[in-house]
């Protein structure tokens, strides 16, 4: 495929950017390829200053599981959101608190986002650890409980949080066999 464009004398390059990119993006295509809906970030806030904005984008299609017990179903996932920060770490296990609350946004109510506040210090155990072991750089996760929510591929998991917090996430699949409950 090849695509002649022309510039006119006095037309702003930077105006052609978007439209050419959506063109773009639209016309090259693998073949048999389903399209992957924009990214539409507009019904969120912009991140303040000293905080980055996180986005998950959750894939349409996953590979089906081998195992028979895991439900191919998504409406049987679950997304865990997890904030934590890089740092350099000893052998001890290591954890901060924080607060990650749901809020809405006041030019469209409907479209929740995540915002991580109230960030503590980070706290470790207090092992002794080998001598000359050197310090590690790790993933630490905030302390608390899992922060988990239904898997929706119709809208990005916006996260907002203070720098240097970085956010990641893992996929839940549920089991497909239901078990009886006891009753006492």
């Amino acid at each position: 495929m090849s695509v002649r464009l022309r510039v006119f004398p006095g037309l702003a390059v930077a105006a052609l950017a978007a439209p050419l990119a959506a063109v773009l993006g639209a016309v090259v295509a693998a073949p048999g390829a389903r399209a992957i809906p924009r990214l539409d970030l507009s019904p969120f806030p912009p991140a303040a200053p000293g905080e980055t904005r996180w986005v998950i984008q959750l894939p349409g299609l996953l590979p089906s599981s081998s195992d028979q017990a895991i439900s191919g179903n998504p409406r049987d996932w679950r997304v865990q959101v997890i904030v934590g920060q890089l740092a350099k770490v000893d052998c001890n296990m290591h954890s901060f608190s924080a607060q990650l609350r749901i809020e809405k946004g006041k030019a469209d109510p409907v479209v929740p986002y995540l915002r991580v506040s109230d960030v503590g210090p980070m706290a470790s155990t207090r092992m002794a650890c080998p001598a000359g072991e050197p310090l590690q750089e790790k993933f630490v996760a905030m302390a608390g409980r899992p922060f988990v929510m239904p898997y929706n591929v119709s809208r990005p998991i916006v996260v907002y949080a203070p720098k240097p917090l970085v956010v990641r996430w893992r996929l839940w699949k549920a089991e497909t066999q239901e078990r009886p409950a006891g009753s006492f």
